[in-house]
């Protein structure tokens, strides 16, 4: 097989948890694979494609662990609102009215946004969840997808959902050249009866796939659930037999110790979405104590809708302020804690064993930004710059799977224009239906 060979020369690589968390030297890519990282020059043959990267700062993609890529079509529709206020009187009943078409305008939006700004991997629970497939298929992107199900429906149709979302994992996991994984998703133990709940699971036991629900996201879901259930949504999930799959919960704002002491136990990982958290007011989870107790928790923007962007850099920030300041302990969330929450940690927490780091032997999905410019120097400290300093706009080169999908700024898979004009006409035949 002939292979493809990248060489970035004079590059400064981000490697968080390391002894040397910003290393200075050359890296190798190798068709999909980052083959070297290191201070030495490796001997490459001429005619390789190189990389001057003396103005660059390299980072694994972002991964954002939980979203609804299709909900930038209501980007700014209903805001400032009370969270089941603002799910059943805007949301929902737009949403119903969502075709194919709209969601893979609205999903093509998410995307491009996602890739110009850094993000490498995402993973979405929505409906039409071929659209989102072909949408990630054509743009190279990485994404763990699911069918995500409501069921508060006649029995019916919560079949027919569940065959849905069993008919898509069976035709979609492993393709795109393998950036397409996917998971089991009931909505949330607030909108599926518990019978409706199990089959999912039973589904995730016979496909052999992970499980993903919104969880405690607001303190009256939680109260809702014991006067429904007589239990709180982890013990609610554990008796359902969710964690007898490898599971993801987003949100998880409104825990206690003991919740805490299940979710460690059972290596339930925990998307914290503290932009969509903080606009609605669901509150802010209790992120330093998930750390302590080993929970995977990384991060997640939510739908364009509830944030109102897709920044990742900008939930790595929130992610390292607001748990200092909710703690009063400015050690609570450090920078290469918010930085490995936005990349390592989120590929283990959607079960992606070889994205997330800048290591030999690691998928080439990888970011450069640009930090030759006033608000990232002087050149103190890069890493703290990536979090702190930075935003979805520096970003000026993006690899995902060895191939480069931005340059300059520019996606190189998705033509912008027409996405940008048919994502403004979409919403506006919404509006009229």
């Amino acid at each position: 097989m002939s292979r493809n060979k990248t060489v970035i020369e004079n590059g400064r690589f981000l490697v968080p948890g390391s002894v040397q968390p910003v290393l200075s030297g050359y890296m190798t890519i190798e068709n999909d694979l980052i083959t070297y990282i290191g201070e030495d020059k490796p001997a490459f043959e001429e005619g390789v494609l190189t990389v001057d990267g003396s103005r660059l700062l390299f980072m694994p993609g972002l991964i954002n662990t939980h979203g609804h890529a299709a909900m930038s079509l209501l980007r700014g529709y209903g805001d400032d609102m009370v969270l089941q206020s603002w799910l059943q009187e805007k949301m929902w009943p737009m949403e119903a009215k969502f075709t194919g078409d709209d969601v893979y305008w609205g999903t093509a939006l998410s995307v491009l946004e996602m890739l110009k700004g850094g993000t490498t991997t995402f993973l979405d629970m929505y409906d039409h969840m071929d659209r989102v497939a072909e949408v990630t298929e054509q743009s190279g992107i990485r994404a763990v997808l699911m069918r995500g199900a409501i069921g508060l429906c006649p029995e019916d149709v919560q079949n027919q959902k569940l065959a849905e979302a069993v008919e898509f994992a069976r035709n979609w996991h492993g393709k795109a050249d393998g950036r397409i994984t996917a998971m089991l998703s009931p909505h949330a133990p607030y909108t599926c009866p518990p019978e409706f709940f199990m089959k999912f699971v039973q589904a995730a036991h016979d496909l052999d796939l992970p499980m993903h629900t919104h969880m405690s996201e607001t303190r009256h879901e939680v109260e809702q659930n014991v006067a429904d259930y007589g239990l709180r949504p982890v013990a609610h999930l554990e008796k359902l037999g969710m964690f007898t799959r490898p599971s993801l919960i987003a949100h998880g704002v409104h825990l206690n110790d003991e919740e805490i002491e299940i979710l460690a136990r059972y290596k339930v990982g925990v998307s914290h979405n503290p932009g969509s958290n903080l606009k609605l007011a669901s509150g802010v989870a209790r992120v330093p104590e998930l750390l302590r107790a080993g929970v995977k928790v990384s991060l997640g923007t939510d739908g364009a809708a509830s944030n109102n962007n897709l920044d990742m850099f900008e939930e790595m920030r929130l992610a390292a302020l607001i748990h200092k300041g909710v703690s009063g302990d400015p050690t609570a969330v450090p920078a290469p804690e918010a930085l490995l929450m936005a990349t390592e940690y989120g590929a283990a927490s959607i079960y992606l064993n070889n994205v997330g780091r800048l290591a030999a032997g690691m998928k080439a999905d990888f970011i450069a930004i640009d930090i030759d410019q006033p608000h990232l120097l002087p050149h103190s400290d890069l890493l703290s710059h990536a979090v702190y300093s930075a935003s979805a706009k520096d970003v000026e080169h993006v690899w995902i799977n060895g191939r480069q999908v931005v340059k300059h700024g520019r996606c190189l898979t998705l033509d912008e224009e027409e996405i940008r004009r048919k994502a403004q006409e979409t919403f506006e035949s919404l509006l009229k239906r």
